[in-house]
């Protein structure tokens, strides 16, 4: 499989592929539901809203949109409507969820739950995300930027791996790990720095594999080839990393939030670590990028 390179690329990928099912937990807000119709119109999956149905059909009528591209559910509590979601996937009966006007803590609260959620037991929960950025020519994971504040080396190696994993179903054989931090020097005083040259040494012993790792790394020798020889670093990653994994959420979120924000970036993320995909995006999240975590999702869902 060739590699994917883009998020638009991704999207015509996933048109290849076999249609997925969304459960949508109280799926009433606008942006959730344009891009569930978008998904639905372009054959990248079939929907379930589960809302309030009055609510629901009056932001179709709103946006133009025909409410007959749903499945609609009315459920108008939305911690039940999160716990029907979970239900469906668990039963078969979709592939994926789906966050909506939900508040993260509710929505979590019931993928997490201990007997009738979607993390198994001892399970490290993190987030990958796919970075759409215009001056990169590929694809950019980046982990974790959403669930694990101050990950330690059991979350950092779970991180890595489930970023990797992605990075195999969008076609990157080999992918370049970067553990990201301010220095490219372990130093005991900046104790992620320590993490990261254990991680390292687990990939060249084979613990972690299918991968290139690197780390502790700064971001021009991560991402610039130019920053690489001026500053005379020797590193496999080389200015081309295809994986940035963060030592803090804060310093993840803000990385890609500012991306976004000042250079036209775009991304696909997921929740990792459950036993089906798991799509969380802020309520404030473009239609755009929602949609771009759909067609992820269903891809990653694909077997190998």
């Amino acid at each position: 499989m060739e590699a994917i390179k883009s998020l638009d690329g991704l999207v015509e990928k996933v048109k290849s592929l076999p249609g997925r099912r969304i459960a949508v937990a109280f799926g009433q807000d606008p942006y959730t539901i344009e891009s569930i119709a978008q998904a639905v119109k372009e054959g990248l999956a079939d929907a379930v809203l589960i809302g309030d149905k009055t609510v629901i059909e009056s932001i179709c009528d709103n946006k133009s949109i025909d409410s007959s591209l749903f499945d609609i559910k009315n459920n108008t509590d939305p911690v039940s409507s999160c716990k029907e979601a979970v239900a469906m996937v668990r039963n078969g009966d979709a592939d994926v969820i789906m966050k909506g006007l939900v508040g993260t803590d509710k929505f979590l609260k019931a993928v997490m739950d201990k007997e009738k959620g979607l993390l198994p037991p001892g399970a490290v929960m993190s987030y990958v995300g796919a970075l759409g950025i215009p001056k990169y020519d590929k694809l950019l994971l980046i982990s974790d930027p959403a669930v694990i504040p101050f990950p330690d080396l059991k979350q950092k190696t779970a991180m890595v791996n489930y970023s990797v994993a992605m990075a195999h179903k969008l076609g990157i054989e080999n992918p370049k790990v970067s553990l990201v931090s301010c220095t490219e020097k372990v130093n005991s005083g900046i104790p992620n720095t320590v993490a990261d040259a254990a991680i390292c040494k687990m990939n060249q012993r084979g613990q972690i594999s299918g991968c290139i790792v690197d780390g502790p790394l700064d971001i021009f020798l991560s991402c610039d080839k130019d920053a690489v020889e001026v500053k005379g670093v020797p590193t496999p990653i080389n200015g081309e990393a295809d994986i940035l994994v963060f030592p803090t959420l804060e310093a993840s979120n803000v990385f890609y939030k500012g991306l976004m924000l000042f250079a036209g970036g775009e991304l696909a993320g997921l929740i990792q670590g459950t036993t089906h995909p798991v799509i969380v995006m802020s309520r404030s999240e473009s239609a755009k990028s929602k949609f771009y975590c759909i067609a992820l999702s269903c891809l990653m869902t694909e077997s190998n």
